[in-house]
């Protein structure tokens, strides 16, 4: 089994700039998310043929939103996370199947001078029970946009970013508790010492120079791992500031 998933900042965009459909076509994944579609599901005016689609859209129009492609109908299929004072931002899809949970998730960004960082905690904790919830009843893939560099391996300035979204402290050890909690990051586990990344701003034109971050990740429950084949980084593949990743289980 194939899974993609891809933060592709705009789906119409991507749409545009006929990245997408020539990608699925030649990786042909069982499933596909996506995150930052910002669009609600009334604008979507292509099909996906040989896919069941699910769509969670912010209340916001042109913001945030999450959607997942599936060769196969889910049992289930849930949105957004239980939990307090959650604004309707269209960032997680669950999808139940005979033999595991998909978690599709857009991590809110703790944005410049870590504003949100407080919000960004509290979404972190109700994720994590959610997701070990579900890890009570069957194997979890967990996959998306984690605004989360974990270890500075897995960004190309470290020293520099320490207090910025996506390598505070804070931000890292929510992501070292998560995986205490019986999850693996699939590339690290496969690949401990490799350098790749997932993005690249746009501001400094960072992708010509590979000044990226991983902050795209396909997490597992650990009894999982023993399946997984490898996990991929697509990073040749263009169209957003993101490029997708891919797991072989």
């Amino acid at each position: 089994m194939k899974l993609i998933s891809w933060n592709v900042n705009g789906l119409r965009a991507v749409m545009s700039k006929g990245n997408l459909i020539p990608f699925m076509n030649a990786e042909c994944p069982d499933i596909m998310a996506f995150q930052e579609t910002k669009m609600q599901e009334d604008q979507l005016n292509f099909n996906f043929d040989g896919y069941f689609r699910y769509m969670n859209s912010a209340e916001k129009k042109g913001y945030s939103g999450t959607m997942v492609l599936s060769k196969i109908k889910p049992l289930s299929v849930d949105y957004d996370i239980k939990g307090e004072d959650h604004p309707k931002e269209g960032r997680v899809i669950t999808l139940e199947y005979e033999d595991f949970y998909f978690v599709c998730a857009y991590v809110p960004n703790s944005k410049d001078g870590l504003k949100r960082l407080d919000y960004r905690m509290h979404w972190e904790d109700d994720l994590r029970k959610h997701l070990m919830k579900l890890d009570k009843k069957k194997p979890v893939i967990y996959t998306g946009d984690l605004n989360v560099a974990h270890n500075e391996i897995d960004l190309k300035n470290p020293d520099d970013n320490h207090f910025s979204a996506g390598f505070s402290d804070e931000e890292r050890e929510k992501f070292s508790k998560l995986l205490s909690s019986g999850f693996k990051d699939s590339f690290r586990e496969l690949y401990p010492e490799t350098v790749k990344y997932s993005w690249w701003s746009y501001r400094t034109k960072a992708r010509e120079r590979n000044a990226g971050w991983r902050i795209d990740y396909f997490v597992v429950s650990d009894r999982l791992m023993d399946k997984v084949k490898d996990s991929l980084i697509y990073n040749d593949i263009e169209g957003s500031d993101h490029c997708p990743i891919g797991l072989i289980i």
